[in-house]
């Protein structure tokens, strides 16, 4: 069973594939890194790619990364259910870390209620640098 509670049995050969090549990265990849790393393994289109990204984004397996244009795993237990999800990316190494917190969407929740805006779901991408190339500086 996949940190987000679904079964990775219930994938589409594709959609298994590219989870399996994004689960197995520690950063985010584009679509075409992914099609790059699974050609031996029959992908050929980058359509392939691309509908099988939308369908695990859709599960709530896989976040894209607007910024970066690329797309990460999800390794934040039962953030499917969160209405606000935030990424901090490394601008050194790449990495990325995901959070979810329940403090930033009430504030959120309020801000949007004060202009009189329904706010429905929220990603949030901080960009700085990681303690470890923080360290290594």
């Amino acid at each position: 069973m996949s940190e987000s509670g679904q079964e990775f049995d219930d994938l589409t050969k594709n959609q298994s594939l590219v989870m399996g090549t994004l689960t197995r990265t520690d950063g985010p990849l584009s679509a075409y890194s992914i099609l790059n790393q699974l050609r031996d393994q029959g992908l050929r289109a980058p359509l392939q790619v691309y509908r099988a990204l939308d369908k695990l984004v859709e599960l709530g397996l896989v976040h894209r990364l607007e910024s970066l244009n690329a797309f990460v795993a999800c390794r934040h237990p039962g953030c499917d259910g969160h209405e606000t999800i935030a990424f901090m990316i490394c601008e050194r190494c790449g990495q990325v870390a995901e959070i979810g917190d329940d403090s930033l969407t009430r504030q959120l929740d309020g801000l949007s209620k004060d202009v009189k805006f329904l706010l429905r779901k929220t990603t949030i991408e901080l960009r700085g640098v990681c303690i470890e190339c923080q360290e290594q500086a």
